[in-house]
This record gives C-alpha cells, structure tokens and sequence, in this order.
C-alpha cells in the first residue's frame, strides 16, 4: 500500500473509532509502519474523529520525526512495540470505556487481565498482561511496555487504556475491538459466576491457529 493511501486508512480507522464510541476528545493515537521502516502516526493534541491525511506525523525507523505535526507524547509505546514485534505493521491506542474500567479494578490478575470468555479473544487478543501506572508520556511506560512487547502484541495499561499491534491495520483495530467488547462483557458479567473457556479449550485454539 502506497504512503498516500496508508494516510488515508489510518484517518478512516480514527473516524471510524470515534464514530463508534471507542475514543473520544483528542485520546488515543494510530500508527502504521512504512516500508523503510520508518512510521506515519496521529499528532498530537488531534481528535480521531478528524484526522488530516497531510498533517500526520512521519517518523524515521528510530523514532525521530521528519514531516507533519508534532507527535503525541506517547509516540514511545508504538516505538517499543515496532521494535520488539518485527510482524507489527500497526499499533493502535485508545482509552476505550470498558478497557479502562477493567485497567482501574482491584485484584485483576497482573499477568492475564481478562478471561477467556470467547474463541475471538483468544484468536485475537490471546493473554493481556497488565502494566504498572506510569503517567502519561513517562520513560518508565515505554521500558514496562518493552519489556513486554516481545512475547504480547497487546498490553493494557494500568489506569490508561490498551495498546495493541497488528500485522496490520485492520488486524490492529479488529483485535482492540475484540478486547473492549470483551472487558465489556466481563463487566456485565459482574460477580456472576461465569463459564470461561478451559485451558484445555484454549489450548486446542492456539494449536490449530498456530498462535503464539
């Protein structure tokens, strides 16, 4: 895909996203990989809702800008993760409700956020491990998230909200839905009691799809 038409997918996932509730305001960021290695992401201080093709931010393969707008201040979680997931084509970032909601509850498990209540989050979400509060723009968050990057394309940051990569954009988008819909669903499910997926269910999944 061309530079031109990869600025116009990231500005039509960020209208989509907003249109459907999933950001709000000027949270949230988008990224994509170019072919040179370097990336094209959302500015800072923009509404994904009204992204301009020409005033996105390009970046070198080492994270310095070359062209657009000045980058959000969490351009480092997209950073880490291209650098620790060579099959990261995209990251996508929100503050989605219900992902943020379980990101600020007690006693979740550090390690595995939410359970797996359906095949969709195992094929595209897998384990969510839980990243310590740092506030926003923090070094300390981009060296949690890299040194967790490599073995998750999906981490769900402490009193913040998701970050998840994709072979690709659309990959990207497909699994951040699947995560918000699935933590909306695990708050529903309150303290009922509930009948996830077992491992041994899990496991049959990960082994036919071949998953990490």
């Amino acid at each position: 895909m061309s530079e031109t038409a990869l600025r116009d997918r990231v500005c039509a996932v960020g209208a989509s996203l907003f249109r459907r509730g999933l950001t709000f305001g000027s949270t949230g960021n988008i990224s994509v990989r170019l072919p040179d290695g370097g990336w094209l992401m959302t500015p800072t201080n923009a509404s994904l809702g009204e992204l301009d093709p020409a005033r996105l931010t390009k970046l070198d393969a080492d994270g310095h800008v070359v062209a657009g707008d000045k980058p959000t201040k969490e351009a480092f979680l997209h950073r880490v993760m291209y650098a620790k997931r060579a099959d990261a084509r995209a990251v996508v970032h929100l503050h989605s409700t219900h992902s943020v909601a379980v990101s600020c509850l007690h006693g979740i498990d550090p390690h595995d956020c939410l359970p797996p209540l359906t095949a969709y989050y195992v094929m595209r979400v897998g384990r969510l491990p839980l990243v310590p509060y740092y506030p926003p723009g923090d070094e300390s968050l981009a060296r949690a998230v890299e040194a967790l990057a490599g073995d998750h394309h999906a981490v769900l940051l402490s009193n913040h909200g998701p970050v998840v990569a994709g072979s690709s954009l659309d990959n990207a988008m497909y699994a951040t839905e699947e995560l918000e819909e699935t933590a909306r669903i695990f708050l529903l499910l309150g303290d009922r009691a509930t009948r996830p997926l077992t491992p041994a269910q899990v496991e049959d999944l990960r082994t036919r799809l071949k998953l990490a």
